[in-house]
């Protein structure tokens, strides 16, 4: 007998026997009292504890202990051992368990049972290819047990051997009932594997067995989002998240469906509801941070993304959203380094690659960057973006069949609607380049009707109320009163160092700040975000003037420190956000000495090369025209109320038309308007090296032309509600 099943001698067979007899009979309070009875005064057999522990389990009671000290005094008897490890394996306890069943296993090597058990253990630790080994030696021995096939699907599809995964679950749904589970996940195989349709029936078929099957809804949804019909994949998503209301992943994938279908804010509360739920899990994070980010909600995409790569530092798409909002924010190098992170890893990841090429063109490496682009394109030709990247950045030719062609062919595709609408927006600028003008403006309508999905609604009446409340406050006599206001006259308001480009967006202010910032004593700083807040902060005072005016000396030490980044030799820092055109006032109250140049361009001109381009920020009236002619309207009427309070000296207007007619005339004007010195440089702006992430950047890195002069003509029949703008344009002509 081996050690620890030797009884002592006054301990019978026929004791042991009886209690065995208990257990067969069911009579499982008895044994147990039985068992503890004869350990009382024996406590050092092995077998009495083993006996304990069967009747403990069978009635569901704590067995642990027992479990334990009868592996610990029977050291050779595998049973012992393997049930040990079944119990630790039930209770979670996965490593006590694995441990338990390999010391079962080098006892009894060919128990089928043990080796199923603790692949489970090891698949539970993420030991998945010790698992898989495992569950292939249990099959070997006994093919039969269906749990372990589908168990070993599980552990290959984990690994994303996604064809290996459908074969076992194949082949465990053969011979025997439908099994809704089994289904469900050779569902989510078939899914992974690409097999769209196949997934679909799968799922159905295991929601048609069980309908309370939560995860089957989910697998049905992301295979119907897969195929495109995203409107019936939110149907299911929700009733999954109905079964399964705290369902990370289900939160997860019904918000990135809503995403792809453009319905970004119910998105941005299901993430936010998921990250409640379990805040470890980065995928959640980053689906989170992407969605902030499309709203435009940059420094919390950063944070999002941050936490999501605190969880799991290698994540790429993280990586990728971290770095497209640091673009965006013109922290360039930091938004490199995310890319070279992902690429030093993944070679060939498509996104980082787009990415890297859209930082390229930013600098004005636009060979580098197409390069970049055809490369994400040869790894996927469905790559939405590097398409769109390369119709950005030159001027098309109709010698672009294969880019057509792939282009087109996406618009073949259930594509997300961001993709969808980019892609229309790319189609329309290729159109454009080929001077086939019809084509040109169905693929622009076509863009804006869809942006319109985004459910964003242009509200006409608060920006005229807007710029009511801009004139009250601002008028000629709160300027007089400013000019001798002693809070003016020191610190940081003298500073003469801000230039304003304002302008509407498309109306040149690119090319006056490209022109500027090739000057040696001029620094670019892009579109810097402050105003809005600033007046917002104004507005608060209400009608005290005086406590509006307290606030101006802190306004300008805090823009002045934005501006920190610009190297100390620049004697002028240009800020070129256009809609700084609705605070001009506030700005000269601010800043008096600072100079404001004010780019005007044909209203129709401006109003349609905003509805050709795909902004990353543009409030919704873009999409519209007769939103357009409203707000070009308010536009009108706020510029022209600062040019008749503001003093000649602060204002400055460069009619884009002129510019380009005469290219050295007006920046001659602008450089002593800005009290800087002629630099035949500036008329090289074209060769000026530095980053540009406005939709201008190409078209600042050309020599100058009048080709976007009259441009509208092409569209004459299009432009409806546009032409209305012509008078203002004719009253804009006048002034000048």
């Amino acid at each position: 007998m081996t050690e620890g099943t030797k009884l002592p001698s006054s301990l019978s067979p026929r004791e042991i026997g009886a209690l065995v007899a208990l257990i067969d009979q069911g009579r499982l309070r008895e044994a147990e009292e039985r068992a503890l009875a004869l350990l009382a005064a024996h406590p050092a057999t092995g077998m009495v504890w083993k006996i304990l522990s069967v009747a403990l389990v069978r009635q569901g009671k704590n067995a642990l202990a027992a479990l334990r000290r009868a592996a610990e005094l029977m050291p050779r008897d595998a049973e012992a051992h393997g049930n040990l490890g079944s119990a630790l394996l039930a209770a979670g306890q996965w490593s006590e368990a694995l441990a338990a069943l390999h010391r079962a296993l080098e006892l009894r090597p060919d128990d089928a049972e043990a080796l199923a058990e603790a692949a489970d253990a090891a698949q539970a630790l993420g030991r998945l290819d010790e698992a898989i080994g495992l569950y292939q030696r249990a099959l070997r021995l006994d093919p039969r047990p269906r749990h372990v096939r589908n168990n070993l699907g599980n552990a290959l599809l984990a690994l994303g051997r996604c064809a290996e995964a459908v074969e076992c679950y194949r082949l465990a749904l053969q011979g025997g009932r439908q099994d809704a589970q089994l289904l469900c996940n050779l569902g989510d195989a078939l899914r992974q594997l690409g097999e769209l349709r196949e997934a679909v029936a799968c799922s159905e078929r295991a929601i048609a067995i069980d309908p309370g099957l939560g995860r089957a809804h989910n697998v049905l949804g992301l295979c119907l989002s897969g195929l495109g019909e995203r409107e019936r994949a939110v149907t299911v998503l929700r009733q999954a998240l109905t079964l399964q209301p705290r369902s990370v992943e289900v939160l997860g994938n019904l918000a990135g469906v809503l995403r792809d279908l453009g319905k970004r804010r119910e998105a941005l509360a299901l993430y936010r509801e998921a990250v409640a739920v379990d805040a470890q899990r980065p995928e959640t994070h980053c689906g989170l941070g992407r969605t902030l980010f499309e709203l435009r909600h940059l420094d919390e995409a950063l944070a999002s993304c941050r936490r999501a790569l605190a969880l799991r530092p290698d994540y790429a798409s993280a990586q990728i959203c971290l770095g497209a909002a640091l673009r965006v924010l013109g922290q360039i190098a930091a938004a490199e380094g995310c890319c070279q992170a992902v690429l030093a890893a993944a070679p060939d990841h498509v996104e980082a690659l787009v990415l890297l090429g859209q930082l390229r063109a930013d600098r004005g490496c636009f060979a580098e960057a197409e390069e970049l682009f055809e490369r994400a394109i040869r790894l996927d030709p469905r790559c939405v973006s590097a398409y769109c990247s390369i119709g950005a950045q030159r001027k098309m030719t109709c010698n672009e069949t294969a880019w057509l062609a792939g282009a087109q062919a996406l618009l073949a595709q259930p594509l997300p609607l961001a993709e969808r609408i980019a892609v229309c927006y790319a189609l329309g600028k290729y159109f454009d380049d080929v001077e086939q003008y019809e084509s040109a403006f169905q693929h622009y309508r076509e863009a804006n009707e869809l942006s319109k999905r985004y459910g964003s609604r242009y509200d006409g009446g608060k920006l005229a109320a807007r710029v009511d409340r801009l004139i009250e406050r601002f008028d000629a006599a709160f300027v007089r009163e400013l000019q001798s206001h002693p809070q003016l006259q020191c610190g940081a308001a003298l500073s003469d160092r801000p230039v304003f480009i304002i302008g509407m967006p498309r109306s040149g202010t690119s090319l006056a700040e490209q022109i500027l910032a090739s000057h040696p004593q001029v620094f670019g700083a892009g579109e810097v975000r402050f105003w809005d807040d600033a007046f917002t902060a104004v507005e608060r005072t209400g009608r005290d003037a005086r406590a509006a005016t307290a606030l101006l000396p802190a306004f300008a030490a805090q823009y002045l420190a934005r501006l920190a980044a610009a190297p100390s030799s620049a004697a002028r820092v240009v800020d070129k956000m256009p809609a700084n055109f609705l605070y001009a006032g506030l700005i000269h109250a601010a800043f008096p000495r600072a100079r404001i140049i004010h780019m005007r361009r044909d209203p129709i001109d401006t109003c349609l090369s905003i509805y050709f381009q795909n902004f990353f920020n543009m409030s919704p009236y873009g999409n519209d025209l007769e939103h357009l002619a409203h707000y070009y309207e308010q536009y009108v009427r706020i510029t022209d109320h600062w040019r008749s309070v503001l003093p000649q000296a602060a204002l400055l207007d460069v009619p884009y038309e002129a510019l380009v007619a005469d290219q050295e005339g007006w920046t001659r004007r602008m450089l002593a308007f800005v009290a800087l010195p002629w630099d035949p440089r500036c008329l090289e702006f074209h060769r000026t090296e530095r980053t540009v992430i406005t939709a201008s950047r190409w078209q600042v890195r050309q020599r100058i032309h009048a080709q976007s002069v009259g441009r509208w003509s092409h569209y004459e029949q299009h432009v409806g509600p546009l032409r209305r703008l012509l008078s203002a344009a004719r009253a804009g002509a006048a002034v000048r």
